[in-house]
């Protein structure tokens, strides 16, 4: 009975302190790696914030308006501080990564890897949004400008929509740059050139049908006007 009571029982949870103090000094590692990176991703932080402030580059957002555009996407927060505070979240993002690294364990390894050769693509997909945004913005502007100063009806009209095809083409892009729609940039492209065209086509051949058959009327009566009677002779 003790015997087996020993195979049953002490054997596996003997197994388990073994693995436990094998990994012990990966855990005591891990949690290193995470204190220091959190007092680095502060430090950072606060630094590139304060510095930004110095600098006056609160000032010069609101310059090119875009502390406006913020507002209108409802961010509150002041460029510096939101630049602080992406700075701080992205550290303590790779500082995790590896962290869980220092485990030593194949499985969370191949995750660390996987999410750090992920990290890029990510970055540059919040920046083409943030672009787009900022450019779509700023696009908007000029347009409606141009269309009031044409004397166009539609100006707010054509002012949105070439906001909104300027954000959805960041969209597309930032999901290729993820590689959820790898094609989709090209695809997009494609449909809607083919959409001008066409488009074009119908309305140029609806609006002047007119033309068309009074330059094919012409044609035809010149053509039988030139062309020599037929001759009958009768024998």
């Amino acid at each position: 009975m003790n015997h087996f009571i020993e195979q049953a029982l002490l054997g596996p949870l003997e197994l388990l302190g073994r693995h436990l103090l094998a990994i012990l000094p990966n855990v005591f590692a891990m949690g290193i790696i995470l204190l220091a990176g959190l007092v680095i991703a502060w430090g950072a932080g606060s630094f590139v914030e304060r510095l930004l402030r110095i600098v006056g580059f609160d000032h010069l957002c609101d310059r090119l308006g875009m502390n406006a555009a913020l507002l209108r996407g409802g961010i509150k927060t002041d460029p510096s501080r939101l630049i602080g505070r992406t700075l701080y979240g992205t550290m303590i993002v790779l500082s995790s990564i590896s962290a869980l690294g220092a485990l030593n364990l194949a499985p969370i390894n191949q995750f660390a890897q996987s999410l750090l050769a992920y990290v890029p693509h990510l970055v540059t997909a919040a920046v083409i949004l943030l672009a787009g945004y900022f450019l779509s913005n700023f696009a908007s502007q000029a347009v409606l400008i141009a269309a009031v100063n044409a004397g166009l009806p539609p100006a707010r009209l054509i002012a949105a929509c070439s906001r909104w095809g300027l954000q959805i083409l960041a969209g597309a892009m930032a999901l290729e740059q993820l590689g959820i729609a790898e094609h989709i940039v090209v695809v997009g492209f494609g449909i809607t050139w083919g959409g001008i065209v066409l488009a074009g086509a119908i309305a140029f051949g609806l609006g002047s049908a007119d033309l068309a058959k009074e330059f094919l009327e012409r044609r035809l009566v010149a053509r039988s006007k030139s062309s020599p009677g037929d001759d009958l002779h009768h024998w």
